[in-house]
């Protein structure tokens, strides 16, 4: 078995490379149709074309590695030769998760500090437990609340992918001695009395107004409620049934009880595929959430998101259980949820707290 990088000439004077593999007396031809060589006519050409040519020799050891699968040694040179930040770019390019943004923040992230410490040709033959720890402490002074802990879980989501797929004998991660840590940022939530208040505070757009205060009462997230149709309401019943938008690939249904307050917010019923509310741009929509907060007088950092947080926090502060509270806002896991009761904890004690008197 055998993979072999090829180049080939084109006649506008560019250079096409592509793959023979050979495996089981088989041939067969990858093109790699993204990777074409430019006819160099200058130093950007130059290095531009050697940048490609390191993602070429990256994706051919890929191929040979995955041909070799449990006979592979780490003396075939395949983790020695593969650059990791090539390697890691490759795999986020292929990556089809809604976190793939993330991914590449962390590529980012990681390049930058090896940028820093002359080591931008790293190989997985070369990455050692120390070094890993050393980003780790990057990853801290470069981010704020669980921002290097989430970063840092991309980061191994990657070790993980690149062990199995055999570029590392063994999982470097399991030698890391430091965690990431961090702590979620506090943000701000609307008490109820606070909700009241801006419900009687005018806004310029009573689109917003109407939704806002129909996402403070149901817990949606701005996508969902920005494509909230007639057909997610069911009056009969009095409930909104969606598959949330963050939760698309696993097809779970959220249904949610309509009260009284969001029956009246609803207006006049529509037809099934009609929105149910007529609303801007997120960023426009944040600026008049955010002039009307500003307006009423409440002296709170309050973006669309944190309505949603406001309702989760309002349903713990009210003695919803956990496992219910979890339901209705569509998480997964009631790991999840537990930011809320921490944040109504700190609404009963500061509630408690206005009863203090001297003696």
């Amino acid at each position: 078995m055998s993979v072999t990088l090829r180049r080939r000439k084109n006649a506008d004077g560019t250079t096409s490379l592509r793959l023979d593999i050979y495996t089981e007396g088989k041939h067969k031809i990858e093109t790699l149709k993204h990777l074409q060589l430019a006819k160099t006519s200058n130093v950007t050409d130059r290095e531009n074309n050697k940048e490609l040519l390191q993602k070429a020799e990256a994706i051919r050891l890929t191929r040979a590695v995955e041909l070799e699968g449990n006979n592979y040694n780490m003396d075939n040179e395949a983790g020695k030769k593969t650059i990791i930040t090539i390697w890691m770019q490759i795999y986020i390019d292929s990556y089809a998760k809604k976190d793939k943004r993330n991914m590449q923040g962390v590529l980012n992230r990681f390049t930058i500090f090896l940028a820093a410490e002359k080591k931008t040709g790293l190989t997985f033959g070369s990455l050692n437990a120390l070094l890993i720890e050393d980003f780790i402490d990057y990853l801290q002074s470069k981010s704020k609340g669980e921002g290097a802990k989430s970063y840092y879980n991309r980061f191994k989501k990657m070790l993980k992918h690149a062990y199995r797929k055999k570029f590392m004998k063994a999982n470097i991660l399991e030698e890391v001695e430091r965690k990431a840590k961090g702590n979620a940022a506090k943000k701000d939530t609307l008490t109820l009395d606070e909700i009241k208040v801006l419900a009687a505070t005018p806004t310029e757009s009573s689109e917003v107004k109407r939704a806002a205060l129909f996402c403070s009462v149901t817990g949606l997230a701005w996508i969902d409620v920005k494509n909230l149709a007639w057909g997610n309401i069911k009056m009969d019943s009095r409930q909104l049934e969606i598959v949330r938008s963050k939760l698309k690939a696993e097809n779970n249904t959220v249904t949610i009880p309509l009260n009284n307050t969001a029956i009246k917010l609803l207006g006049t019923e529509g037809k099934p595929g009609q929105k149910v509310f007529n609303l801007p741009t997120a960023n426009g929509a944040n600026k008049s959430l955010k002039a009307w907060v500003v307006r009423a007088e409440i002296n709170k950092k309050i973006t669309w998101h944190n309505l949603r947080h406001s309702y989760g926090t309002n349903l713990i502060f009210n003695d919803v259980d956990i496992l219910t509270t979890s339901k209705l806002l569509g998480h997964s896991t009631t790991g999840q949820t537990m930011r809320y009761v921490k944040a109504a904890d700190e609404l009963k004690q500061k509630a408690t707290d206005k009863l203090n008197f001297d003696l």
